[in-house]
Formats: structure tokens, C-alpha cells, sequence
């Protein structure tokens, strides 16, 4: 199957493929790893490449993509590439600066969709994560409904394709959503979502009102000591998932993954392992039953593994 005709689309008109490669990787993983997997993951057949300005890995993805367009893999337009604001550039002036600052690391004219990474203003400045003499974060604070506004702009200039936003809960959305002279509206909401946390409650409210659901961590988590709780049960040894994989002749990611997309949920398969990037594609050519979905639905515990 081509995964190039597997998409959602979008309230914009614009088309998201289904299945994305994550790029995200801890600081001590070499940056050149990060050129290598999506240039294998494009030669496969990814269409989706998920990245973030807060992964400083933005240089080697774009190398990536366009090696794979010189050499006539693909074409610019057959790609979808997602970049996200963060949280220390929410004030509206530094919205697009931040965005031109993502597509000259990328050397990309635009990016396919530009998200708001956290809905949490930090302290401009050129540290991440800005702290206090006592390690407290330094918070700032912004409207996002201002921030919202900035990021038309952009989509307005033709910097991006569509905008949206990751890690919003439903009153954050509604926020935007009543935003008094809204012009465009959040085509998707990027959020923590596998079988022990499935998010059913905010998938509803996103789909009534046309909202696209992309999940990240959907294979549980990379168990990052900075970012996870490590006393959580590891999604994949899950005896329920270990059954329908043994069912369908599968592994337990590809069943986990294959029931984000028949949710209607967009999914983002995160790996450097060309094997594993491998095997997460062929989550196109297999369906799970109704009772098979049913089982998953039930695995529901509301476990965050990023805290």
C-alpha cells in the first residue's frame, strides 16, 4: 500500500498524511542519526516528518528532505513537514522570526504545519528552559489568543500551509475557538495519546469541531529519565496488545499504532532503527476487528508517561 493515499483532511482544505516519522531524540544522540532516519524514512515511503524547533535537529531533517528531492525521490509538495513554536517565543513579535529562524535551518521556502509546541509561556531569551537561581522555570505571561493571531499571520504570508497547536487541553482549544474575529482555526491538536492513555474524551472534541487528532508517545514512550515517569508499566508488554499481535501475526507497536488510525487519529511513529522504521509503515497493510478495538478501549488507565 502507498502511504502516499493515506490522509485526513484537514479544515483548511490541506491534506495530513495518517502515519508520521517523529524525529524527537535525547541530546546525546548524535544530530547526523536524525538525517539519516528520515532520509531512509522518506526512501520507504514516509510522507509525514513531525519536527520541532526545540529539537535543534531542524538542519539535519531539512537536509534530508531535500537530498531526497534532488535525487528525485520526491517532490517538495509530496512531503509534509510539521514544525512547532516554542514555548519561550509566544509573545506575537517573535512568532514569525521563530518560524523564519525553523525554515533557514530546514532552507525550505515554507513548512506544511506550524503548531504552538505547549500552551505554557516561558521567559524569551535564548535558553530553553529559563530558570531561576533556586531551578524553578521563569514563566511569562502572554495571551494565546495574541499568539494565535501572530500565527494567521504567518499562514497568511505563506510561511505555512495550516496551524495548530499540541499539548492543549479542550478549555485551551475552546479558547481559540471563541477567539472574538478568529480567521483561522486549529487544523489539529498534537497530544500524548497511546492505548493506556486514549484521550477519548478530547479525540470527541476535537472531531465535533473538525479538529485533528495527532498523537505523539503512541508507543508508550522513549523512557527518558528527564521526561518520564519510570515507574510506569511499559505499554508493549502488555499482555492484551501481546494477543492481537499474536492474532494478526504482528508486533505489539504495529497494534498499538494501527489503533490510533482506525480512531481517526493521525500517529507518530518515533525511531532511528531502519528495521523498526520498516516495520512501523506496515501498519497500512492490516486492520484490526471491532473486538479488537473494543480490548484496546479497555486498557484505558489515564497513565501520562510525559509528566
Amino acid at each position: 500500500m502507498d502511504p502516499k493515499c493515506q490522509c485526513l483532511q484537514l479544515s483548511d482544505g490541506h491534506f495530513i498524511p495518517v502515519l508520521g516519522l517523529g524525529t524527537y531524540a535525547p541530546e546525546e544522540v548524535p544530530k547526523s542519526e536524525a538525517l539519516e532516519a528520515t532520509k531512509y524514512a522518506i526512501e520507504i515511503g514516509f510522507r509525514h516528518i513531525d519536527c520541532a524547533y526545540l529539537y535543534q535537529n531542524e538542519e539535519q531533517v531539512g537536509q534530508a528532505i531535500r537530498s531526497k528531492i534532488a535525487d528525485g525521490t520526491v517532490r517538495r509538495e509530496d512531503i509534509f513537514y510539521t514544525s512547532k513554536l516554542w514555548s519561550t517565543c509566544l509573545r506575537p513579535e517573535l512568532v514569525r522570526p521563530t518560524l523564519e529562524k525553523s525554515l533557514k535551518n530546514l532552507q525550505l521556502d515554507y513548512v506544511d504545519l506550524y503548531i504552538i509546541h505547549f500552551p505554557v509561556a516561558m521567559k524569551p531569551g535564548d535558553e530553553h528552559f529559563p530558570k531561576d537561581e533556586n531551578g524553578k522555570v521563569i514563566f511569562d505571561t502572554v495571551d494565546l489568543c495574541h499568539t494565535w493571531e501572530a500565527m494567521e499571520k504567518c499562514k497568511d504570508a505563506g510561511l505555512t500551509k495550516s496551524i495548530g497547536v499540541s499539548n492543549f487541553n479542550h478549555k485551551q482549544l475552546e479558547r481559540i475557538l471563541n477567539k472574538p474575529g478568529l480567521k483561522y482555526k486549529p487544523v489539529c491538536n498534537q497530544v500524548e495519546c497511546h492505548p493506556y492513555l486514549n484521550q477519548s474524551k478530547l479525540l470527541d472534541f476535537c472531531k465535533s469541531n473538525d479538529i485533528v487528532l495527532v498523537a505523539f508517545g503512541a508507543l508508550g514512550s522513549q523512557r527518558l529519565k528527564d521526561w518520564m515517569n519510570p515507574s510506569h508499566p511499559v505499554l508493549l508488554d502488555d499482555p492484551v496488545l501481546g494477543a492481537i499481535a499474536k492474532k494478526h501475526k504482528q508486533t505489539p507497536a504495529l497494534i498499538a499504532l494501527r489503533y490510533q488510525l482506525q480512531r481517526g487519529v493521525v500517529v507518530l511513529a518515533k525511531s532511528y532503527n531502519k528495521r523498526r522504521i520498516k516495520e512501523n509503515i506496515q501498519v497500512l497493510d492490516f486492520e484490526l476487528t471491532t473486538e479488537d478495538m473494543k480490548a484496546i478501549d479497555g486498557l484505558n488507565r489515564n497513565i501520562r508517561y510525559y509528566d
